[in-house]
C-alpha cells in the first residue's frame, strides 16, 4: 500500500508528463504482480463497489476525531475534500503497518460489502488505527468510489509497456474487455510473446496542426485535399484474422460501444485498416456531438440508445489493404483506393453502407472558395476544414506541413458568474469551476459551465471574490453575488430541454474577465437564440 500511496503523492506533485511517466515506471518496477495488477485497475479508472456511503464516513470520522458534526463539516469545507479531511483529522495511527495493496483490497475492502453496518464501522476503525496519513487518504478514495488521479489510461499503458519492453498497442489490447486485476493477468500484460495482440495492432495516428497563419501562405490550394473536420470520435477500424477491432485515438478498444460499425465492416477484405471519424448519423446527416456523448462510456447499450443515437464511420484514409501497409503512398493514391473500396454495394446491403461511408472531399478552386466552405462548416455540424497534402504520406504523429485543421471562428458572448465550485486535484482548495448566466429579459438564466482559460493569478482573484461574495450554499456549490462579467467562447450550440435556458453550448471556455463591463452589459438569451436561428437557416439554405 505504501508504494501505491507514494506514487499518488508523486503524481500530484508534478504536472510534467515525463515526471508522471517516471513515477509510474518506478511503481511498476518495485511492485509485486498482485499490487501492480490492482494499481493498473485503479489508475485506469476501475472502482470498488461502494461499501460505506459518504454520510457514514462523515459520521464515523467525526466520532473518531472527537469533533461535533458542525466542526467536522467546517473542516471539510476548508480542506475541500472528504478523503483528505479524514486522513488529516483522525488521531495518529496506533500501530502503523505496511499492508500490500492487494492484501488491503482483497482481504479488507472487498469483504466489507457483505458485512453488517456495525461490523463495517469496526473494520474501518481498525484500518484507521494501522494506516498512515497517505494510506488513509487512498483508503477513503477507494471506499467512496471517488478515486481519481491526474494520469490518463494511455499514460498508464505506456508506463506498463515501457516497464515490460513491449509495444503500447499490445498492452492496450490485453487490457480490453473485462480485464481482471490478478497477478496472473498482470504477468500476461508483460509477456514478450505478442502474437495474441498482433492482429489487432493499430498504426500510430497522423495528427493535424492548427492553421493559424493565412491559408494562402500554404501555397496553391490545388496541392491539398479539403474535407470537413468532423466533430466525433477519431478511430481506426481494423479487419484482420476474421475479427474487427476499433481503436480510439486514446488507444482504447471501443468496438463494444459501436456494434453497428463492427457489423458494417465485416464485408471488408482481410487485412484492411481504415482511419475515420465516428459520428452520430441519421437520415444522411451528422447528429450533434451532444447526442453521440450519450453513448460514450456506457457499459451496456440498450435498444433505446441504439435507436435514438445511430452512428456511422466516415472513413477518410486507407492505411492497409490486403495486409499491405499503404501509409507511404501519396494521399491521392490512398484516397482513390479508398473510394473504390467503399463504392456503393448491392441494394440489399444499403443498411450496412449507411454505417460505413466515405467522408466527402470538397471541390476547392482557390483559397476564397476554401474560406467559403469553412464559413459553412457549422451547417454540416463540422468544426471547420481539414487540409491534407495530396502528394503526402500518412506520417506518424504531428509533422508540420502535412495535415492542417482550419477551425471555424468560435462564438463569443459576455456572461455573468453566478455559481462556483471547487476544482479537483491541485485545485481542490480553489473555486475554479464556474457557472455563467445571461439575461432573459430581467432575469439571469444559467447558460454554460466553464473551468479553463484563466491564468493562475486570475483564478486566485476569482476565488477570493467567491469567498467574499457567497450568497447561498448548495452542497459543494456556492451562489455568488452577480458582479463579474466574462467573455466566453464556444464552438457550437443547440436546443436542449435539459437546460433552463433551453440551449446547450459546446466546448465553453473563458477568454477574459471583462472589468470594463457591468452585468447589465452581458448578453441577452434572445441574442444567443438568434445565433442558433442563423445557423439553422444557413443549414437549410445549404441543403436547398
Amino acid at each position: 500500500m505504501k508504494n501505491f500511496a507514494d506514487l499518488i503523492v508523486e503524481l500530484d506533485r508534478t504536472t510534467r508528463t515525463q515526471g508522471k511517466l517516471a513515477a509510474l515506471r518506478k511503481f511498476f518496477a518495485g511492485a509485486t504482480a498482485a499490487d501492480a495488477a490492482w494499481g493498473v485497475h485503479f489508475l485506469c479508472g476501475g472502482k470498488l463497489s461502494r461499501a460505506i456511503p459518504p454520510r457514514q464516513l462523515r459520521e464515523w470520522g467525526a466520532e473518531a476525531a472527537g469533533l461535533p458534526p458542525w466542526l467536522f463539516e467546517e473542516c471539510c469545507e476548508a480542506v475541500g475534500d472528504l478523503a483528505e479531511t479524514l486522513a488529516l483529522i483522525l488521531p495518529p495511527a496506533g500501530r502503523a503497518r505496511v499492508s500490500p495493496l492487494a492484501e488491503l483490497v482483497e482481504q479488507d475492502l472487498l469483504p466489507l460489502v457483505t458485512l453488517p453496518i456495525e461490523q463495517r464501522r469496526d473494520k474501518l476503525r481498525a484500518l484507521w488505527y494501522r494506516l498512515g496519513t497517505a494510506e488513509r487518504f487512498i483508503l477513503h478514495k477507494l471506499l467512496s468510489g471517488n478515486f481519481r488521479v491526474g494520469v490518463s489510461r494511455q499514460l498508464v499503458i505506456k508506463a506498463v509497456a515501457e516497464h515490460a519492453g513491449v509495444p503500447s498497442e499490445v498492452v492496450a489490447h490485453r487490457l480490453m474487455g473485462n480485464w481482471q486485476p490478478t497477478a496472473a493477468n498482470y504477468e500476461q500484460l508483460l509477456s514478450h510473446a505478442t502474437s495474441d495482440a498482433e492482429i489487432s495492432q493499430p498504426y500510430p495516428f497522423c495528427l493535424a496542426h492548427p492553421l493559424e497563419e493565412p491559408a494562402a501562405a500554404l501555397g496553391s490550394a490545388g496541392d491539398y485535399l479539403f474535407e470537413w473536420k468532423w466533430d466525433g470520435i477519431r478511430a481506426q477500424v481494423i479487419r484482420r484474422g476474421g475479427a474487427t477491432f476499433i481503436w480510439s485515438r486514446g488507444e482504447e478498444l471501443i468496438g463494444d460501444q459501436f456494434p453497428e460499425i463492427v457489423a458494417a465492416v465485416r464485408g471488408l477484405p482481410e487485412g484492411t485498416v481504415l482511419d475515420g471519424e465516428i459520428v452520430g448519423w441519421r437520415d444522411g446527416a451528422v447528429l450533434p456531438f451532444q447526442d453521440l456523448q450519450r453513448r460514450i462510456g456506457r457499459k451496456r447499450l440498450g435498444p433505446k440508445i441504439l435507436r435514438d443515437v445511430p452512428v456511422a464511420l466516415l472513413a477518410f484514409d486507407l492505411l492497409e489493404l490486403h495486409g499491405q501497409d499503404c501509409r507511404w503512398r501519396p494521399l491521392r493514391q490512398r484516397r482513390a483506393e479508398l473510394e473504390r473500396l467503399l463504392a456503393p454495394r448491392e441494394s440489399a446491403e444499403q443498411s450496412a453502407d449507411e454505417r460505413l461511408r466515405l467522408s466527402p472531399s470538397l471541390a476547392v478552386a482557390d483559397w476564397d472558395q476554401a474560406s467559403r466552405w469553412r464559413g459553412s462548416a457549422r451547417t454540416q455540424r463540422a468544426e471547420g476544414l481539414m487540409l491534407k497534402r495530396l502528394d503526402g504520406p500518412y506520417p506518424v504523429g504531428r509533422p508540420r506541413g502535412e495535415w492542417w485543421k482550419w477551425k471555424v471562428v468560435p462564438y463569443t458572448i459576455d456572461a455573468v458568474l453566478v455559481y462556483a465550485q471547487r476544482g479537483h486535484g491541485r485545485r481542490a482548495s480553489l473555486y475554479t469551476d464556474y457557472t455563467f448566466a445571461v439575461w432573459d429579459r430581467d432575469q439571469l438564466v444559467p447558460l454554460a459551465k466553464a473551468y479553463s482559460g484563466l491564468t493562475d493569478a486570475e483564478i486566485r482573484r476569482v476565488d477570493a471574490f467567491v469567498r467574499r461574495n457567497t450568497i447561498e450554499r448548495f452542497g459543494p456549490v456556492r451562489s455568488v453575488r452577480p458582479e463579474l462579467v466574462f467573455e466566453l467562447a464556444f464552438e457550437d450550440l443547440q436546443l436542449s430541454s435539459r437546460h433552463k435556458s433551453g440551449l446547450a453550448v459546446r466546448f465553453p471556455r473563458m477568454l477574459r474577465l471583462r472589468d470594463d463591463l457591468s452585468i447589465r452589459d452581458a448578453d441577452q438569451l434572445t441574442t444567443i437564440r438568434q445565433m442558433l436561428a442563423a445557423k439553422t437557416a444557413a443549414a437549410q439554405f445549404t441543403e436547398e
